[in-house]
């Protein structure tokens, strides 16, 4: 792993594998979930695909920048995003998240890439594409939705689960990870696995500090419906319909207003990508990057 000094003055920590003369697939994780939660087996399954890998630790998570004690009021920024009224100042929005990957491309020296994200990382890579189109090769929006509130919105359970506060010893965190089954595959959802990742996770960076001001900045950032309508990216949604987190309506409303967009919907899937369905996915993902390239 290394760290890519951006312009901004943030630091991002990157992982990259395989051969950077293959085209590039770059990967945004979701709502604190660091780099890691990109399964290592997993990515390397694209590599074996021909693909050079990119996956990273957005600011506020993992080893990257944290915009330590910067205090920000996340109920006023979603009540306004709820009211439709202007959203007060926050530290950052999902375009300086998407800025900071296209920092990390620049880092590494690649004009185009694949970009590919899931959850709050899929509403970045969104951003990423509306924005930087000329770095956008194509998209992958996975589990994720367009900032209309309208739609994916998750169940109570879900959401309660989502926003309670980790606890914030080992091993109390660990045994916290039970939790997440409420909007995993429920076919698929493997407590130990769980477990296991949840220890990995609290060892390598614990700071729920940062979720607070990456919540403000999904919410602050706003609907890009009519921005998607003028989207000219290949674009492939993915999204489960066991997804209580978002839920299914974010993906048909994002492949909706995409032009030209392929929706997968995947039985049995939640908010997560359980390894049973990793063959469809690698599946999936690479003919689409083959077709956009």
């Amino acid at each position: 792993m290394a760290q890519a000094l951006l312009p901004s003055g943030v630091n991002i920590e990157f992982e990259t594998m395989g051969d950077a003369s293959h085209p590039t697939l770059l990967w945004i994780m979701g709502f604190g979930a660091q780099l890691t939660a990109w399964n290592e087996d997993f990515m390397k399954l694209f590599v074996d695909q021909g693909f050079h890998v990119v996956r990273f630790d957005n600011r506020d998570c993992g080893l990257s920048y944290k915009h330590d004690g910067v205090m920000v009021d996340t109920d006023k920024v979603v009540m306004a995003a709820m009211m439709g009224d202007t959203a007060p100042e926050v530290p950052y929005t999902l375009s300086h998240m998407a800025a900071d990957a296209a920092g990390v491309l620049d880092h590494l020296g690649i004009e185009k890439a694949h970009i590919i994200g899931a959850s709050m990382g899929g509403m970045i890579a969104q951003t990423f594409a509306l924005e930087h189109p000329h770095r956008t090769q194509s998209l992958v929006s996975i589990m994720s939705v367009t900032g209309d509130l309208a739609y994916g919105t998750p169940t109570e359970d879900a959401l309660a689960a989502l926003v309670a506060a980790p606890p914030p010893d080992r091993a109390g965190y660990i045994e916290s990870a039970k939790s997440w089954s409420i909007w995993g595959s429920k076919k698929y959802f493997d407590l130990n696995e769980a477990r296991e990742r949840a220890g990995r996770e609290y060892d390598r960076s614990f700071y729920p500090e940062g979720t607070h001001r990456q919540m403000a900045a999904i919410y602050a950032s706003g609907d890009r419906s009519e921005a998607l309508t003028t989207l000219n990216t290949p674009t492939l949604v993915i999204h489960g319909t066991d997804d209580t987190l978002l839920t299914p309506s974010g993906g048909d409303r994002t492949a909706e207003l995409i032009p030209g967009s392929v929706l997968l919907k995947v039985k049995d899937m939640g908010h997560d990508m359980p390894q049973p369905l990793w063959p469809l996915f690698v599946d999936a993902i690479t003919s689409h990057a083959r077709r956009a390239q």
